[in-house]
């Protein structure tokens, strides 16, 4: 399944993004801002079967709520996420 975000720090705009592929996949995740507008791809490769984490430097990006869409295949999720800086 796929996983949720994860704070490292509280005060580290550093963010752990983890999830898991039954089969070798296509991921891609997108950053996208509350009006919808894309504000950065973080993840656009192949992966293979198992358990990834991917670190998210926020860096450059204001605090605020954000959503993050992990598409994979045929699957697409989308969850909110709190940018604390």
């Amino acid at each position: 399944g796929l996983g949720d975000v994860y704070k490292r720090q509280p005060f580290n705009p550093s963010t752990t993004i983890r999830f898991s592929l039954g089969e070798t996949q296509y991921v891609k995740i997108v950053i996208f801002d509350q009006l919808g507008q894309e504000v950065r791809t973080i993840v656009n490769q192949k992966f293979d079967a198992g358990y990834h984490e991917f670190e998210f430097n926020a860096f450059g990006i204001a605090s605020g709520v954000y959503f993050y869409r992990i598409i994979t295949g045929d699957f697409v999720n989308v969850k909110k996420m709190m940018m604390l800086k």
